[in-house]
Formats: structure tokens, sequence, C-alpha cells
């Protein structure tokens, strides 16, 4: 296994539409495992392969504490089957948008189809901080990211002030 280099905005690479994986081989169970150590190394909750830049359809995710047992979900070519009406708002992060947090509504439960990393279908009832979860995973899969919730105005003040980050690492973003 191996940590992955993370990419951040405005790395077009973000913006691509993620491909689907056709059969699960050792190619695909050792990229899922790079994610997991990746993400934990990052301190993460969640990661797409697109944001190490790897455009396939994985995702993995661990919502556990931090004091609790570690509790790891792979997804491959996951899709959103049904969303409710009823919405949540959550402060989300992003680990390839650096030091922001964006309140965002979404549906609060949904319906997720994917294939597991022993390549058998299945289907998952989310809700919660898992539902949101994934619904932001899928989106980096689709090429969405949080900051496209925002005004046009408000996205290019945060791709700049990342990029001023990138070049100056000691400043800090508040």
């Amino acid at each position: 296994m191996s940590i992955k280099d993370i990419i951040t905005v405005p790395d077009e690479t973000l913006k691509k539409i993620s491909e689907p994986i056709e059969k699960v081989g050792e190619n695909e169970k050792k990229l899922i495992h790079d994610l997991f150590e990746t993400m934990y190394n990052s301190n993460g909750i969640g990661l797409a392969a697109v944001q190490v830049g790897i455009l396939k359809r994985i995702v993995v995710i661990d919502i556990s504490t931090k004091d609790g047992k570690k509790k790891p979900m792979s997804f491959i070519n996951p899709s959103i089957k049904k969303i409710s009406d009823e919405t949540s708002v959550y402060e989300e992060g992003c680990l390839s948008i650096p030091n922001t947090f964006i309140k965002i509504e979404r549906p609060k439960t949904c319906e997720v189809e994917y294939i597991d990393i022993e390549g058998n279908k299945k289907n998952l009832i989310c809700d919660g901080l898992l539902s949101t979860c994934l619904q932001h995973e899928i989106n980096h899969l689709d090429g969405k990211l949080i900051i496209d919730h925002l005004s046009k105005l408000k996205r290019d003040l945060i791709i700049k002030k990342i990029s001023k980050f990138k070049e100056s690492p000691d400043r800090i973003i508040v």
C-alpha cells in the first residue's frame, strides 16, 4: 500500500468524469487500499480516485468517530438510485479544497447501487453523514466539487486563495 498525492483545485483533473470499472481485479483492490491509506493519512472521511488523479469510479469512506473502531467502506461504480425529498445541511470540507468548509443542503437519505471490493453488486440505503458523504464523493466522480454550489465570485475567490496558499504554504487561510 502507498499514500498518494491528493490533487487540489484548480487542477482540471477534478472536473473530469471518471470511467466505470469493467472488472474488479488486483489493480482495483490495490487502488482501494491506497485510497484508504491516503484518506486516513489526511484525516479525511471520504476520498474518490479522481482526487489522486485516477479517473476510475471508485470511492472510499469511513465515517467512524476518531475514538471508535474503523469502519472502512468501498464503493465501485456507485450510482444514486433514489433520493429523499427531505433535506439536511452539513458543513462539508474536501481534501481537494484545503481549509475550506461550505454549508451544503443535500437530500437527507439516498439509495446507492454499487459493486463491492469482491465484485458483488449491492444496494445500500444511507442517511445522515453517510448519505452526505456518499453524495459528495459521487459528485467527485462526475466532476463536481463543493465549490460548484457557490456563486462564481465566491468560487473564484476560494480558488485564488488556495493557489496562493500552494505558493506560500506558511500562510493560513481563514
